[in-house]
């Protein structure tokens, strides 16, 4: 099972990575940012705007990965 996990996340590294950047791009974002009528969505909340980031950061850097053929 442990190893399956690490071979996982050697697998999947920049996905992670992306996430991980995009987590505290979204968490930075709604505190400097952010949304003060507490109306938006995403910005009005730590935990939208953090979920968001972790989304948009894990696709952007799966786009990035090598595809075998």
């Amino acid at each position: 099972m442990k190893d399956k996990i690490v071979e996982l996340i050697k697998k999947e590294w920049l996905t992670l990575a992306g996430a991980a950047i995009g987590a505290a791009g979204g968490y930075l974002y709604w505190y400097y940012i952010g949304c003060n009528s507490g109306t938006c969505p995403i910005t009005s909340s730590p935990l939208n705007s953090t979920l968001y980031g972790v989304v948009l950061g894990a696709l952007t850097f799966s786009l990035l990965k090598k595809r075998k053929k």
